[in-house]
């Protein structure tokens, strides 16, 4: 349940995945029952939580809610290697991108998720001195000095 919280997953090749509270009388209270089931399709997600299967990471990853595979006993290199890709892009831009993502779900139409004054984070990135930092350094063919205001 945890990892169906994270933004993105890692995963080792020899990894599983699996809610398997049904085998012990339980349920995934924690989130996993809602969490899956927006992640991936709503009938490989019934089955997987029906039958408390589990997957592995090969089949998480075809079924999008495993970003990126790993070679066994690299994952952390592979989760740092994204980790340094996220860090060279504006924290603004980043908290932006995560709100108007989550926000947007809440939002009952398209084209009023599109109206990007919902968005607090991305008002806010609106009128930064990121947004002049970011074009001024990729002109300049530099790496942009990220100010986070």
């Amino acid at each position: 349940e945890i990892a169906l919280a994270c933004d993105i997953i890692i995963a080792a090749e020899n990894a599983k995945f699996a809610l398997p509270e049904p085998k012990v009388g339980l349920a995934a209270g924690a989130g996993g029952m809602q969490r899956l089931s927006r992640q991936i399709p709503l009938k490989k997600a019934m089955g997987m939580m029906l039958t408390a299967r589990h997957v592995p990471a090969k089949e998480g990853f075809d079924l999008g809610f495993v970003t990126a595979l790993a070679p066994e006993g690299k994952a952390l290199d592979v989760a740092k290697e994204w980790a340094a890709q996220i860090l060279e892009c504006s924290p603004m831009s980043i908290r932006a991108t995560k709100q108007v993502v989550m926000r947007s779900h809440d939002v009952p139409t398209l084209e009023t998720a599109l109206n990007n004054n919902l968005y607090p984070a991305y008002i806010a990135l609106a009128n930064s001195e990121d947004t002049v930092e970011g074009p001024r350094a990729f002109a300049e063919k530099r790496k942009p000095n990220w100010k986070g205001r």
